[in-house]
C-alpha cells in the first residue's frame, strides 16, 4: 500500500471533509527555518552582547542612592505639627504626624528653598574621551555664582577648562544660544534681541564673566576636591525644573518595627550630592519645626497676658466693691451661713468661667480663619482642646491658600485648576468650622448644665434678707473672676514651660553619608538581556512572519493531511545539467526513487492488472513534470518494458533536448496530417525507450489534443507499447490535462518542494475527492537533503544519501546525524 492511498470506506467519508486546506502556520517547518537560519541569531546575539557591553562600560550612568533614619517624638504639636492624637481620627496607623513630615518633605516649598540655598539650579559635569560623568560641588575646585539679576540661558552647557593659578577658560557651544533667556528673580522667561555667541575667554576666580546670555563669576570651593578635572561642564536649569527633578528621586519610607522612625532615601547620579542634599533637607526641617512651634506658643503667650490683663482689672474692681460692702454695710459675718451651697456653688461658677473663658479663646481661633492670618494663631490649649483633626486640617487649609496664591499668578479665576483648589479649600474650612462648632456646642451644653445647677442651689439662699443675698452675689462674682483669672493664668504658665523647654521633636539617628556605597543601577543584567533578547527576537519576527506568509508546499506531512492524496514517491535535488537522471547515474538515490516510483503506480489501477497509460502533470511550469517524465520513462525502458514517451504539452516542448533529438517532426504535425506516426517516433539510448516529441508549437494546442486523431493515436500506441508516459501540459493553466486523464490509466500529479503554491492544489484536490478524477498520485520533487530522511510516515527518498556510489561523498546534516545517534541508543534498549 502507498502513503495516503485512501480505502472505500475512507474515500466515502472524506467527501464530507474540507480539502485543500492548509494550516495557516506551519510549526514544523518554521522550527526548521529557525534552526536552517541559526546563524543569524548568532550574529545578533554577538550585535546584543557587543552594543550593551559598550553601552554599560561607556555611557551607563551610574546611579547612587544614600539615606538617612531619623525619630519623630510625640509629646509636642501645633497646627504645623499635627499631634498624634490625628491617629485615633485618621486611623493612620500611629503615625500620621509621619505623614505630615512626610509630606513636608516631599513639598515643593521645602525642596525650593533648598534648591535655592543649595545653588541646585547649577549642574555640574564631566566627559572624559566617550562617557560623562555627573559631580558635586564636593568634587570640582570652583563654585559657579549666578549673578541672578542678570537673564540667564537655560540647558545650554558650558566648559570651564583649567587653565592654571586659578584661571579657566569658559568655552560656550559653537550652536543653541537661544533668545528667551530666564530670570532667577522672577523664575520666568524674557525675550531678548538676538545675539552672537561669545568668544571664548579666560578668566580668574573671583572675576564676573559677562556675555548676553549668560553672567556669573568662579568662587573658591573651601573643599578641595580628591581628583584632578580636565574640564568642568556646567549647565543650568530652572529652579522649577530642578525642583521636579529632586522630588521626583527622594522616597520616603516608616519602619516596619517602629514606625515613628523615618528613613529618607535620595537618589542621584553623584553619591556626595545625595548625600548633602539629604543632611541638609533634615536640617533645614528641623528649623522650621522650631520655628513653626514658637511662633503658634508665642502668639498664645501674648494672648493669654492680654486677656489676664483684662481680667486683672475686673478682678481688681470686684475686689473693691465686696471690701466696700464689708467696710460701710458690715456684711463680712453672716449669721447662719449655708457653707456647703455656698461652696458647690462657688465651684460650679468657676468651672462657668473657666468653660466662658475657653469659648472667648474659640472665639480668637475663629477670627483668625475668617481673616486667614494663621501667623497669628493660637494654641488649640487656649481653648481647653487638643485636636489632632483640626490642627491637621489648618496646616493643610494654610498650604492651600498658598497654593491657591501661587496658582493665581499663573491661572485664571474662573479656570479648572482654580476651581478645583477653590473647592479643597472650601472643604476644609468646613472640616475646621466642624469642629469648632462641636466644641462651642458642647461648652454651651455644659455652662447650660452648669447654670440649672446653680438655679437649684441659689434656692436654699432665698431665706437670706436682701442685703446678704446682695453681699452674697458681689462674692460670688469676685469668686468668677478670680476663677477666670487663674485659668488663664494656669495656661500662660502651660505655654511658657513648652516655650523654655522647645526642641526638635525631630531626632537624626543616622546622617546620610559616604560610605562608598555601590551604584544601584542601572541594572546592568537586565539592559544586557533587554539589548540582545530584542536583537534576537527582530530575526525571529522576520521569519515567523514569512512563515505566515509563505504560501509555498514545504511539508509533505501537511500536503499528504490537507490533500489525501496518495503519494508515489519523494525525488531529491537534481544536480545534474540535464534531466537523465536515471540514465547519468542510475545508481544514485535519486535515479532510485524513480524505480520506487515505477513500484507504486501499480498500486494505482490495480484493477486494471497495473498501468498502461500515465499521464504526468502538475499546476504550473517549472515543478519538475517533464522531469519526472524522461525519467520515470527511462526506468520502464531500463526494466525491459517497451515505453513511449509523449511529449504533449505543446504549448511548451521540452523534451527533445535532453535526448537530443531534431524537434522538426512531433506529435503536432502528425495530428494535423502533416506526417505519419512512423515520422514522429524517435529511438533513444535506451532499446526499449521511443520519444515522440511535440513538434513545433501549433495554433490550437488544445483542439489537436481534444482531437479523435489524438485519441486514436494513443490507442494505436496502446498496441505497441507496454508503458505509454504522457508529459502533459499544467492543469493550473490549461484544463488539456483532465480532459487526457479520461484515457490514461494512472496520471501522476508534481509538486515542487519550496515553488507550488498551496492554493494550487485545490482544484486537483476537489476533482479527485469528488471522483472527477480517478488513479491519481503524487509525487513530491525537488525535495532539499537538508531536511533530513523521511517525513513522518517512514519513508525517505531513495535509500538514503551515502548508499549509492554517486552519493559515497554526501555528509548527513548535523541534526539528522543526532537524531539517527538518539535512535540507535534507543533501540539498543
Amino acid at each position: 500500500m502507498i502513503p495516503g492511498k485512501d480505502t472505500t470506506a475512507e474515500k466515502a467519508d472524506s467527501k464530507k471533509e474540507k480539502y485543500g486546506s492548509f494550516a495557516l502556520f506551519d510549526i514544523e517547518h518554521f522550527l526548521r527555518r529557525i534552526l536552517k537560519n541559526w546563524y543569524w541569531f548568532v550574529l545578533m546575539l554577538f550585535i546584543g552582547y557587543s552594543i550593551s557591553w559598550t553601552y554599560s562600560k561607556y555611557y551607563a550612568q551610574n546611579i547612587y542612592a544614600s539615606s538617612l533614619s531619623l525619630s519623630i517624638s510625640n509629646n509636642t504639636a501645633s497646627y504645623f505639627t499635627p499631634s498624634q492624637s490625628v491617629n485615633l481620627i485618621w486611623n493612620n496607623g500611629g503615625n500620621q504626624d509621619g505623614v505630615y513630615l512626610k509630606k513636608m518633605l516631599l513639598s515643593r516649598t521645602h525642596n525650593e528653598f533648598l534648591v535655592k540655598e543649595l545653588g541646585l539650579f547649577v549642574n555640574y559635569s564631566t566627559k572624559g574621551a566617550i562617557k560623562s560623568t555627573y559631580l558635586d560641588k564636593d568634587d570640582i575646585p570652583i563654585l559657579v555664582q549666578i549673578d541672578k539679576k542678570h537673564l540667564q540661558q537655560m540647558d545650554y552647557p558650558f566648559t570651564l577648562v583649567p587653565k592654571g593659578e586659578d584661571k579657566f577658560e569658559v568655552i560656550l557651544p559653537e550652536d543653541g544660544q537661544s533668545i528667551n533667556l530666564y530670570s532667577y528673580e522672577t523664575e520666568g522667561f524674557s525675550m531678548v534681541d538676538p545675539y552672537e555667541r561669545a568668544a571664548n575667554k579666560i578668566i580668574s576666580v573671583g572675576e564676573w564673566y559677562t556675555s548676553p546670555n549668560f553672567r556669573f563669576r568662579l568662587v573658591k570651593n573651601p573643599i578641595v576636591p580628591k581628583i584632578r578635572l580636565e574640564n568642568i561642564i556646567v549647565k543650568l536649569s530652572t529652579v522649577n525644573n530642578a525642583v521636579n527633578d529632586i522630588v521626583s528621586t527622594i522616597s520616603v519610607d516608616f519602619d516596619k518595627e517602629i514606625n515613628t522612625i523615618m528613613i529618607i532615601t535620595k537618589k542621584g547620579y553623584n553619591l556626595n550630592g545625595t548625600v548633602n542634599f539629604l543632611n541638609k533637607s533634615v536640617s533645614q526641617l528641623q528649623k522650621k519645626r522650631e520655628a513653626d512651634k514658637l511662633t503658634v506658643d508665642r502668639n498664645t503667650e501674648v494672648y493669654l497676658q492680654e486677656n489676664l490683663d483684662k481680667i486683672r482689672k475686673k478682678l481688681d474692681s470686684s475686689a473693691n466693691v465686696l471690701n466696700d460692702m464689708k467696710t460701710n454695710e458690715k456684711l463680712y459675718d453672716i449669721k447662719d451661713r449655708d457653707e456647703k451651697s455656698l461652696n458647690e456653688i462657688k465651684d460650679l461658677e468657676a468651672k462657668k468661667a473657666d468653660l466662658e473663658s475657653k469659648i472667648v479663646s474659640l472665639n480668637q481661633i475663629k477670627q483668625t480663619l475668617a481673616s486667614q492670618n494663621f501667623d497669628k494663631m493660637i494654641s488649640t490649649s487656649a481653648a481647653g482642646f487638643q485636636d489632632g483633626a483640626f490642627t491637621a486640617s489648618i496646616s493643610e487649609l494654610k498650604a492651600l491658600y498658598l497654593k491657591r496664591r501661587e496658582m493665581a499668578l499663573i491661572y485664571k479665576p474662573n479656570s479648572e485648576p482654580m476651581i478645583e483648589i477653590n473647592k479643597l479649600i472650601n472643604e476644609a474650612r468646613m472640616n475646621s468650622g466642624g469642629v469648632l462648632t462641636n466644641y462651642y456646642s458642647q461648652y454651651y451644653k455644659d455652662i447650660e448644665k452648669i447654670n440649672q445647677k446653680v438655679s437649684d442651689a441659689n434656692s436654699d439662699l432665698d431665706a437670706y434678707p436682701e442685703k446678704q443675698r446682695k453681699y452674697l452675689d458681689a462674692e460670688r462674682g469676685y469668686n468668677m473672676i478670680e476663677a477666670t483669672y487663674n485659668s488663664l493664668l494656669t495656661r500662660q504658665n502651660e505655654t511658657q514651660m513648652k516655650m523654655a523647654a522647645n526642641q526638635s521633636d525631630i531626632t537624626v539617628i543616622d546622617p546620610a553619608k559616604n560610605v562608598g556605597q555601590a551604584a544601584i543601577g542601572p541594572n546592568v543584567k537586565v539592559v544586557k538581556t533587554g539589548i540582545m533578547g530584542g536583537l534576537l527576537v527582530i530575526p525571529l519576527v522576520f521569519m515567523l512572519i514569512g512563515e505566515v506568509l509563505d504560501t509555498k508546499i514545504r511539508n509533505i506531512k501537511e500536503l499528504l493531511n490537507a490533500t489525501r492524496i496518495p503519494l508515489l514517491g519523494v525525488i531529491g535535488n537534481n544536480n545534474n545539467e540535464n534531466m537523465l537522471t536515471v540514465l547519468e547515474q542510475p545508481k544514485s538515490s535519486v535515479s532510485e526513487a524513480f524505480r520506487g516510483i515505477r513500484a507504486n503506480i501499480r498500486f494505482l489501477s490495480e484493477e486494471n492488472g497495473g498501468s498502461k497509460i500515465i499521464l504526468v502533470t502538475s499546476s504550473i511550469g517549472g515543478e519538475g513534470k517533464t522531469y519526472v517524465s524522461i525519467n520515470l520513462a527511462s526506468v520502464l525502458g531500463l526494466s525491459d518494458k517497451k515505453t513511449i514517451l509523449l511529449g504533449m504539452d505543446l504549448r511548451k516542448p521540452k523534451i527533445f533536448g535532453d535526448f537530443r533529438i531534431d524537434n522538426k517532426y512531433g506529435i503536432s504535425n502528425y495530428l494535423t496530417g502533416e506526417v505519419e506516426m512512423d515520422k514522429i517516433i524517435n529511438k533513444t539510448r535506451i532499446p526499449n525507450l521511443d520519444v515522440a516529441t511535440s513538434g513545433p508549437i501549433p495554433p490550437n494546442p488544445s483542439e489537436l489534443l481534444m482531437s479523435e486523431r489524438n485519441i486514436k493515436f494513443i490507442e494505436d500506441l496502446k498496441e505497441l507499447y507496454d508503458f505509454i508516459i504522457i508529459d502533459s501540459p499544467p492543469v493550473g493553466l490549461v484544463a488539456d490535462s483532465y480532459e487526457l486523464m479520461k484515457y490514461s490509466d494512472a496520471n501522476i500529479y508534481v509538486v515542487r518542494h519550496e515553488y507550488t503554491e498551496k492554493y494550487m492544489l485545490k482544484m486537483i484536490t476537489e476533482k479527485y475527492h469528488k471522483g472527477e478524477t480517478e488513479n491519481l498520485g503524487l509525487v513530491y520533487n525537488d525535495y532539499s537533503s537538508k531536511q533530513g530522511y523521511g517525513y513522518g510516515y517512514g519513508y525517505g527518498y531513495g535509500y538514503g544519501y551515502g548508499y549509492f556510489d554517486e552519493d559515497k561523498n554526501y555528509k548527513e546534516p548535523l541534526l539528522i546525524r543526532i537524531r539517527n545517534k538518539v535512535r540507535q541508543i534507543f533501540n539498543k534498549k
